[in-house]
């Protein structure tokens, strides 16, 4: 049992939950800006407008990934900060710190790894209807070109979006994040294609711009995992069904497959597309093409999952029993997301499948020896990492592994409540501090993960 020779083991952060300065350099408000400045919608009215100030300390950071020892840094552009007009205008200064960073991280010996859309739409975009608007498909891969043409002939791992599900779910239906909205049903469906119709202009606009023969692009939804209680094939077969199968929450498509079948299998779901179908833009069957078979990898950001049994009307729900695992988010403890998951997503696709975010939220402080101890975080990263290899041993191919979170940050809603990074910050002065987790986190890198059976 090992993990490949060539594994990417890395970290991730997005650009509005660290960066910070984001009235500096020509940068316009992102949806998020004028979400978080909303009385009552934030922990605290928490904002991102210093946050950990990454855009000004990245060197300093950058010293503590390579102090790690990580291979990889997945991060996230800021698009209000490459088109402060949502399209048309390149501002050069943002274009320089996504230039600085990326040169940065390579001197470092570390990967760059970037996304292009982490939630913080231009405002200006917003105002002209935002997902629900199909030319924001068009000015979207306007940025991925200006993304691609100045930063391409570094970077080679991109990714288009992350967990849509919860910009669309959580930002247009709920209203819990930005920017807000609470719609209907068919403005939902027609939000979640038009970000479908996004991702397929924006790999074209990627392979488009310099170095594209080089590029190595993913699509990155989110999911609770699904987990077969007992290795019974018959049981497994069941769980996979369920684990692609339709479920609606509240009238929006909070199925899997309604986002990761268009992008690689170039169809919808026929369960989901009985119930929705009537919601779709007109003509869209024609916008299929331009969405699959584009998209080298399937990214999937993986914290928590259910485990389900055969009961007497089927599948049902295993009841979790009293006192179970909880983070301090209160997210349930299974390790075996990250076996199950990953490998019913290779099965379907046969694409590469990266785990783009895992970790934990745990209440973290520095202590009186001035070091953030948090076996929590060690325990609970290891048994998903056993969990995970047996899915490689099972024949899925996973070639990286990204920890959420490089250092604790804005975490949307809840502000600076919640924890998740291997870097403690101290939001009052800045200051870094590595946790017992992240000294671990570099001993599994370097063993390449032999020390997860010691």
């Amino acid at each position: 049992m090992a993990f490949p020779a060539d594994f990417v083991w890395g970290a991730a952060t997005s650009s509005y939950q660290i960066e910070g300065a984001v009235h500096e350099d020509g940068r316009s408000s992102s949806v998020w800006d004028v979400f978080s400045a909303w009385p009552g919608k934030t922990y605290n009215g928490d904002t991102g407008e210093t946050a950990c100030d990454h855009y000004h300390r990245y060197i300093e950071d950058i010293a503590l990934m390579k102090d790690i020892g990580l291979k990889a840094y997945r991060f996230s552009i800021a698009w209000p900060r490459i088109l402060p007009d949502g399209r048309g205008r390149i501002n050069q200064k943002g274009i320089d710190f996504y230039s600085r960073l990326t040169d940065a991280l390579l001197e470092a010996g570390i990967q760059p790894w970037a996304t292009l859309f982490h939630w913080d739409m231009p405002h200006i975009l917003q105002r002209e209807g935002g997902w629900l608007n199909p030319a924001t498909g068009d000015a979207f891969a306007e940025y991925a070109r200006a993304a691609g043409d100045a930063l391409g002939d570094r970077i080679e791992h991109w990714m288009t979006f992350n967990e849509p599900q919860c910009f669309i779910g959580l930002g247009l239906e709920s209203g819990v994040h930005a920017p807000g909205l609470k719609l209907s049903a068919p403005d939902l469906i027609a939000a979640h294609h038009n970000h479908l119709v996004a991702h397929g202009k924006a790999v074209d606009a990627l392979r488009s711009s310099r170095g594209s023969d080089r590029f190595c692009i993913g699509y990155v939804p989110t999911t609770r995992a699904l987990i077969p209680d007992t290795e019974d094939p018959a049981l497994v077969d069941a769980v996979r069904s369920a684990f692609f199968g339709y479920h609606p929450v509240a009238g929006i498509p909070w199925t899997l497959a309604a986002y990761t079948d268009p992008v690689f299998q170039g169809t919808y779901p026929a369960d989901w597309l009985a119930a929705n179908e009537q919601f779709l833009p007109r003509g869209w069957q024609t916008d299929l093409d331009g969405i699959a078979g584009k998209t080298d990898f399937c990214g999937i950001n993986l914290y928590s999952g259910e485990r389900l049994r055969f009961g007497q009307n089927g599948l049902e729900m295993v009841k979790q029993p009293s006192g179970n695992p909880q983070t301090a988010n209160k997210w349930n403890v299974e390790p075996e997301t990250l076996r199950w998951a990953p490998y019913f997503l290779w099965e379907r696709y046969k694409k590469p499948v990266v785990i783009a975010e895992n970790g934990l939220s745990l209440s973290d402080w520095v202590s009186m020896d001035g070091r953030v101890h948090d076996p929590g975080r060690i325990d609970f990263t290891r048994r998903y990492l056993l969990e995970l290899e047996k899915a490689i041993d099972q024949g899925a191919e996973i070639p990286a592994y990204f920890h959420w979170s490089l250092m604790d940050n804005f975490e949307w809603a809840e502000g600076y409540k919640e924890r998740f990074g291997l870097i403690h910050i101290d939001f009052s002065t800045g200051k870094r501090t590595l946790k017992d987790s992240a000294r671990w986190y570099g001993d599994v890198i370097q063993s390449n993960g032999t020390i997860l059976h010691t």
